[in-house]
């Protein structure tokens, strides 16, 4: 974790900085000042490795219980990826944020929800 943000280490080793919103980090730093790990901010029980996806799937499959939808780490690449988009940030700054080299991967991530679908007047 860095000042407003993670480092992640992608595809490739490849390094890149996202910001999180204060109430995020504070949570994370909590959580990251309860096991100390140099290396990851969930690392696994023995300290020695990042936790496991399927640790991480089972845990959003308990935490979306009762929702619609598959929930993975995936899925809320997509999400995350949308709501920016929708919120009116450009698809180039998405692309930083999703550590992708081509903007076509970024597009990919990216689903307009119905009310964003919708013809604005200007055009109608």
């Amino acid at each position: 974790m860095y000042a407003c943000g993670l480092r992640i280490i992608g595809k490739g080793n490849k390094e890149r900085r996202v910001p999180l919103p204060q109430p995020v980090l504070d949570e994370l730093s909590q959580l990251w000042r309860a096991h100390h790990n140099p290396r990851w901010l969930f690392p696994n029980r023995r300290g020695d490795a990042p936790l496991d996806d399927r640790v991480l799937r089972d845990s959003f499959a308990v935490a979306a219980s009762g929702t619609r939808g598959k929930v993975t780490p995936h899925a809320l690449r997509h999400s995350y990826a949308t709501t920016l988009m929708e919120n009116g940030v450009d698809i180039r700054v998405v692309q930083i944020l999703l550590g992708h080299a081509s903007i076509t991967s970024t597009a990919i991530y990216t689903h307009l929800t119905a009310p964003h679908l919708a013809i604005p007047s200007d055009y109608a």
